[in-house]
């Protein structure tokens, strides 16, 4: 029954911590504890070597290929390095949505101000355009 899921718990497993201090930050999966647990390290995104329970991660798509189990911080931060792990994760539609949400959260009221006046903007000229080729049809 393999073939029904996609992201299997793996040693190199790259997961998104959900909870807790470094909620928000990619780790990668370097030994597993049990069915409930698993060993993370995130050398290259400020996430300390820890136990973390399987609930407060998500697992992603990507995965650090041929990663020996229990790797030290330091080669794992060159395994990261040489996959470009970070850039890889920056470049998925996840992580842009988590980007646009945090920049949405950090607007102040002019900011959203300014973003719905150019909506508006916007609109009008999709409109307009929508009515002139309207007309020219009939």
């Amino acid at each position: 029954m393999q073939g029904s899921f996609k992201r299997l718990v793996e040693v190199g497993r790259v997961v998104l911590i959900n909870d807790g201090a470094d909620k928000g930050k990619i780790a990668v999966i370097v030994d597993i504890v049990d069915h409930n647990r698993a060993v993370v390290d995130g050398p290259t995104t400020d996430v300390a070597r820890q136990v973390i329970a399987f609930k407060k991660t998500v697992l992603t798509d990507i995965v650090v290929k041929r990663l020996p189990r229990t790797i030290g911080s330091k080669a794992l931060a060159k395994f990261l390095e040489k996959e470009q792990v970070v850039e890889t994760w920056q470049k998925t539609a996840w992580a842009q949505k988590l980007e646009a949400r945090q920049r949405r959260a950090a607007m102040s009221d002019f900011d959203r101000f300014k973003l719905m006046r150019l909506k508006k903007q916007q609109r009008f000229i999709v409109d307009r355009q929508a009515a002139l080729l309207k007309k020219e049809r009939a």
